[in-house]
């Protein structure tokens, strides 16, 4: 989606009559997000005379803020003069149960006698059709985890306990820190095989006694340093935010050919990573241990649209679900890729003994 969709508006006496079609793809990307606010406001200056604004919609996603989700939350928060009309599907439904969802379909569709419930029911039933675009898109439902990344069943294929990770392998480090409220972490690849191993954590434990709580940096530096002393690291990607003075020193003290900045908040360059790490899990070209933090991670993430692609993220903004072994586990594949590419996996260190 480039932009939002071509609002409709006329304009009587002195007032205006406006109508934004689709705003669950009004978003900040996208400018939608500003094209509403501008329209908002020259409603607002001649409501009295008699302007209105209508949006319509499909069901949102929480992940991308869209206009359909401020009006929504808005009128949850008891704002005044507006009329927010929504019916939708409930319940748990069984979507290879043909019954329940043309019951379903009936009931997020109302009086609208037109509608061809046989047909919708059987693009529900499609099997290409994903669950949360079912929900979302054909039974008007709001879903918190609609959008999942990976699903457990996709990552379980990749579950191996043959050639667990040894000493001295050859591995690349994806890093992401902060420093209070989200978690800090490194996941290790092996270059020869994209074998996923944990190397740190740290998680805020939201414990209402210890509101003060931080990152143990201290700690996170003799992980890092333990990774570069029990394997052969050839390149690591870090992100920057709140740790560029220590990505700095880790690229002088273990080489500035091995440590470098990833900076996540670039979409173009993350879209890629992103499909790629999505791609090699679908194939089973990545493996790991079962580890209960990473698998957590990896399943919490969600996906969010953006003009260049797919990203993943939080099932919303404040939850406590954290995804960041994902994003390193993202940023330690990529690594990997980019060292086998610059020739690393051919190279053999020789190592200096002394006596």
């Amino acid at each position: 989606m480039s932009g939002p969709r071509q609002k409709r508006s006329c304009r009587g006496p002195g007032h205006l009559f406006v109508v934004c079609d689709e705003v669950h793809h009004w978003i900040e990307s996208n400018a939608g997000v500003y094209v509403w606010e501008t329209l908002d406001r020259n409603v607002q200056k001649t409501a009295g005379a008699g302007s209105r604004l209508i949006e319509t919609t499909n069901a949102y996603n929480p992940n991308e803020n869209s206009i359909a989700q401020r009006t929504h939350e808005a009128v949850l928060a008891g704002a005044g003069r507006l009329l927010y009309d929504c019916v939708e599907a409930l319940g748990e439904i069984d979507f290879k149960d043909r019954a329940q969802v043309v019951e379903a379909v009936r009931a997020a569709y109302g009086d609208s006698s037109w509608v061809d419930v046989d047909g919708i029911a059987d693009a529900i039933q499609d099997p290409r059709t994903p669950p949360a675009v079912a929900y979302r898109f054909y039974l008007n439902r709001i879903q918190e985890n609609a959008d999942g990344w990976i699903s457990k069943d996709v990552w379980s294929l990749c579950l191996s306990e043959n050639d667990p990770i040894r000493l001295g392998d050859q591995i690349a480090i994806g890093f992401d820190g902060s420093l209070r409220g989200d978690a800090t972490g490194a996941i290790g690849c092996r270059l020869r095989d994209g074998r996923l191993f944990p190397i740190h954590l740290q998680e805020n434990p939201r414990d209402p006694n210890n509101p003060d709580w931080e990152v143990d940096v201290l700690a996170v530096e003799a992980a890092i340093g333990r990774a570069f002393r029990d394997y052969l690291v050839e390149w690591m990607y870090c992100d920057p935010p709140y740790w560029q003075e220590a990505i700095g020193r880790w690229s002088i003290e273990y080489g500035d050919d091995r440590v470098f900045e990833y900076w996540t908040n670039r979409p173009t360059r993350m879209v890629q990573a992103t499909e790629r790490f999505h791609s090699a899990v679908a194939v089973q070209d990545i493996s790991h241990d079962g580890d209960e933090d990473l698998t957590r991670h990896v399943l919490n993430a969600v996906t969010r649209e953006v003009p260049q692609g797919t990203l993943i993220t939080k099932d919303s903004p404040r939850s406590k679900k954290k995804i960041d072994l994902a994003v390193c586990a993202v940023l330690a594949f990529e690594a990997r890729a980019d060292a086998i590419a610059d020739g690393r996996l051919k190279r053999r260190r020789g190592r200096v003994v002394g006596f």
